[in-house]
């Protein structure tokens, strides 16, 4: 039991510390458009539709990969989505042409997608229902480090007057090592490493067809229903992470660089958010993960409208407000994972995972354009931050629709044991 618990520490662990670096790759385009609108000559609205395009990609690729998990593995579909997306983004770094942009930003986007489901299945192999919000919670939490990657290196290469173009060369070179070590290391179930596999209560181990995961997926009104509250939580989510930058970057940002740093602390609150909620979830929360998500997005609204208000040059007080602005629109992201296997089983946790996560990304990409059509017509990006608070309630309000029992985090049996064990 020593050994597997080891070794279930480092398959979260190398899970992770993939997806610390995947967002080099996609979260890096905030930081560019402004340089690349001026140079491309291109109003915020295409901005925004070229993100558009993204979470477009990425909404399909959920779809089609999250149940392509559930069959070819983790092991090879993330290292594989890590290498596509490193060429779309240096195709793009010599990019002259806006519409070669739109072409290879919507083909990142799907790369990108191929990682989420995949990385979840993993874990929800690797890991029991009692201890899968603290799990996910970890998991998220390298997401959200993963933006503060991201926006860290790019804040550097800014500092460093390089061209936007290198945005999309330097920092997805250590997504390159990390697939790499990904791929060296990591194991899709227990089995792999000689352990046993272990079982949910009425769950069996037949092979299904894509059509029937689909069908179990999409006959489950409860996970539907939380598939819909997270297309909010997350066009909130990147309505800070896309348009944040955007707001601080300002007319003339070199006026006043430390400003800046103010976003970092955003993608900072992001990751300590994340793993806090997942283990809030578990415990004060007792597995009721809807209510910690309504309580999250509730809060989440009320910091927003803060930002919105206040107009601050203060750099301390915005530091505090960006950080507890990611800390709870990102951090209850962590609660909608671990609904996949609760509410469906462990055996469609990857077709589950992108059907939400796909949900997920189609309501982040419409909120792009609108959002930057707003800022078009209103000539001021502080209104981004009241339409995210707008969003926020709807979220909290959706989630609560979803009835929860403690009882689905029921215990699981193992199918057999070995010495190992």
């Amino acid at each position: 039991m020593k050994n597997f618990r080891k070794d279930q520490w480092l398959m979260l662990l190398v899970t992770m510390f993939c997806y610390l670096f995947f967002y080099t790759g996609r979260h890096n385009f905030g930081w560019a458009a402004k340089d690349m609108a001026a140079e491309l000559g291109i109003s915020y609205t295409m901005i925004g539709w070229i993100s558009f395009s993204m979470l477009i990609g990425y909404a399909i690729g959920q779809l089609v990969n999250g149940n392509l998990a559930d069959h070819f593995g983790a092991r090879r579909m993330v290292p594989l989505g890590a290498f596509l997306s490193i060429s779309a983004n240096i195709g793009i770094s010599y990019a002259t042409d806006v519409t070669v942009v739109l072409i290879l930003w919507t083909l990142n986007g799907y790369f990108q997608s191929m990682a989420w489901a995949p990385g979840s299945r993993l874990i929800s192999n690797w890991w029991r229902p009692e201890e899968r919000g603290k799990a996910f919670g970890f998991y998220t939490m390298a997401a959200g480090s993963s933006s503060a990657v991201t926006y860290l290196l790019s804040i550097m290469l800014l500092h460093q007057d390089q061209s936007w173009r290198y945005l999309f060369r330097l920092p997805v070179l250590l997504l390159l090592v990390a697939a790499i070590i990904f791929a060296i290391i990591a194991r899709d179930k227990p089995s792999d490493k000689g352990y046993a596999d272990f079982m949910e209560d009425g769950e069996d181990n037949t092979e299904t067809s894509w059509r029937e995961r689909y069908k179990i997926v999409l006959s489950n009104r409860k996970f539907l229903i939380a598939s819909l509250a997270i297309g909010f939580q997350n066009m909130a989510r990147y309505g800070l992470i896309f348009w944040a930058p955007v707001h601080f970057l300002g007319e003339n940002w070199k006026a006043s660089p430390n400003s800046l740093w103010v976003t970092l602390l955003m993608p900072i609150g992001m990751a300590i958010g994340a793993v806090t909620f997942g283990n809030l979830s578990d415990s004060v929360f007792k597995g009721n993960r809807p209510r910690s998500i309504a309580v999250g997005m509730s809060a989440s609204a009320i910091v927003a409208l803060l930002i919105f208000f206040t107009h601050s040059h203060n750099i301390i007080q915005n530091s505090i407000l960006m950080f507890c602005a990611g800390f709870f629109a990102y951090g209850v992201q962590a609660n909608f994972w671990p609904m996949s296997p609760d509410l469906l089983g462990r055996k469609y946790t990857g077709t589950g995972i992108g059907i939400m996560n796909m949900s997920a990304y189609l309501f982040a990409a419409m909120g792009e354009p609108i959002l930057g059509k707003i800022i078009d017509l209103t000539k001021d990006t502080s209104f981004v931050f009241l339409a995210i608070s707008i969003i926020s309630l709807i979220c909290a309000f959706v989630i609560s629709f979803v009835g929860y029992k403690k009882e689905i985090l029921n215990e699981t049996i193992p199918l057999h044991k070995t010495n190992e064990e």
